[in-house]
């Protein structure tokens, strides 16, 4: 699971290049004043410009596990229904079961 690369207002004096080759490989940055997130960074790419910030931090943060499937539709402000639709039109998988776990669940169902 990728997370969020945590930079505090003096880091970025240091480490802004960093954040700017995090940023083109698709990263989320978050930026901290005295230990306290104040800015977050989300990359300019394609998904950004077709959905926009909401939508495609709520697909970032489902793609990498940090929001659940409600939480992440609660960002997008869309129905669980519609966010659907679009972690389909981004392709994204919605469930993500490992095959053992499938296997499992239906020994528990059968």
């Amino acid at each position: 699971m990728v997370s969020a690369t945590s930079f505090s207002v003096r880091d970025l004096r240091q480490r802004s290049a960093e954040l700017l080759r995090n940023a083109e490989d698709g990263h989320l940055a978050v930026i901290t004043k005295h230990g306290r997130p104040t800015i977050l960074a989300v990359p300019f790419d394609d998904r950004l410009l077709d959905v926009g910030v909401h939508r495609a931090l709520a697909l970032w943060l489902f793609e990498q596990s940090q929001l659940t499937l409600a939480q992440a539709a609660k960002v997008a402000d869309l129905s669980v229904e519609d966010f659907m639709g679009l972690l389909r039109q981004a392709g994204v998988v919605a469930v993500d079961y490992p095959p053992a776990e499938i296997e499992d669940e239906l020994h528990t169902v059968l």
